[in-house]
């Protein structure tokens, strides 16, 4: 186990924010973190498990011992008639996953390309887009537990998985409960691809490509270059422009709310949901109040979509989360309606 001291945070976090941590240790496996667990130095000291950056705002240099997590390897695990299950490492990029399997004939999670992270972080936030959401794609993983270094297996249903939520954004309240946030450490997901592929295309964006197009029956391979080219259209590649991605949760209102807000905002974007409640457009209530292409220091509210916050250059953490709450008050003090944020502020 090697720990590096004093390590740039700026290329591991899709905002670009300026942070370090004071010290980090690269999981490239199990043994990593059974090597930390016995060092008599860091063996008890607060960690910090970091995958791709790409759903944290850094608020200044990272105290507790970071993890960085690199887990490589994509393989197939089986090939059945009615579902392919296929393999990645928590520390493997989660788009170049997504393209890999189409490049290997098995279709299924074309809706999901293009997310920023890793495949680690995937299960953690329930990642979704564009009518799938990862736990309708998920079999099962493989994490270890970091304070007693023993590795176990989950499957959906121990993952406790909901809108962006799973059982690892949550602390265990009492002894026996099954919250992992702080505790685990994913190492390798499994993702079950069902067969025969059939398209989700109920997405208005994705309708509109068929429209557009001519293409009522596209291939995996065509919704996945649909799916890139709405989410580049929408999206600042973070490489470029620094940010997190949707910022915040899009709420859900009970259908007698709902009708309340339409009766004053005929306009705002809404979608019934199958358990009675409605969603509604978080980028459209924040761009309802007036805050696309508007800046609190060098963090703004990108122009092409409110739900995306971006860094300007030089941003700090605390401009974005000061960007973020003013908007909360301004969607609250209009709709009556509390956003809440899919990043982690640290």
């Amino acid at each position: 186990m090697f720990v590096e001291q004093n390590v740039p945070l700026q290329s591991h976090n899709s905002f670009g924010i300026v942070a370090k941590a004071r010290a980090l240790v690269r999981v490239r496996g199990e043994s990593e973190v059974r090597e930390l667990l016995a060092d008599p130095e860091y063996g008890s000291i607060p960690r910090f498990v970091l995958g791709g950056g790409s759903n944290i705002v850094l608020t200044g240099d990272v105290k507790p011992l970071v993890l960085k997590v690199e887990v490589a390897g994509r393989r197939l695990i089986d090939d059945g008639p009615r579902a392919t299950i296929v393999e990645a490492g928590a520390g493997e990029n989660w788009h170049e996953f997504v393209t890999w399997t189409l490049d290997q004939g098995y279709p299924g999670l074309e809706n999901l390309a293009l997310i920023p992270g890793t495949v680690g972080a995937s299960p953690v936030q329930n990642v979704g887009a564009y009518g799938v959401e990862l736990q309708d794609r998920f079999e099962s993983l493989d994490a270890i537990d970091l304070f007693t270094g023993k590795t176990f297996t989950l499957d959906a249903a121990q993952c406790a998985f909901g809108y962006r939520d799973s059982v690892f954004k949550h602390m265990a309240a009492k002894e026996g409960d099954l919250g992992l946030a702080g505790r685990a450490l994913i190492l390798r997901v499994r993702f079950r691809l069902p067969k025969p592929w059939k398209s989700v295309l109920g997405y208005l964006d994705l309708q509109r490509k068929i429209q557009e197009t001519g293409i009522r029956e596209p291939s995996a391979r065509q919704v996945y270059e649909w799916v890139c080219a709405v989410r580049s259209a929408k999206l600042p590649d973070p490489r470029v422009i620094g940010n997190a991605g949707s910022f915040f949760k899009n709420p859900t209102v009970t259908p007698e709310q709902c009708q309340d807000i339409i009766a004053r905002e005929p306009n705002i974007v809404h979608y019934p949901m199958p358990d009675g409640s409605v969603k509604l457009a978080a980028g459209w209530l924040i761009d309802a109040c007036g805050w696309k292409g508007k800046s609190v220091g060098n963090a703004g509210v990108y122009e092409k979509q409110a739900l995306v916050l971006v860094n300007r250059g030089g941003a700090t953490g605390g401009e974005v989360v000061t960007l973020a709450r003013a908007i909360q008050t301004s969607v609250y003090e209009r709709f009556g309606i509390r956003l809440e944020p899919e990043p982690v502020v640290i």
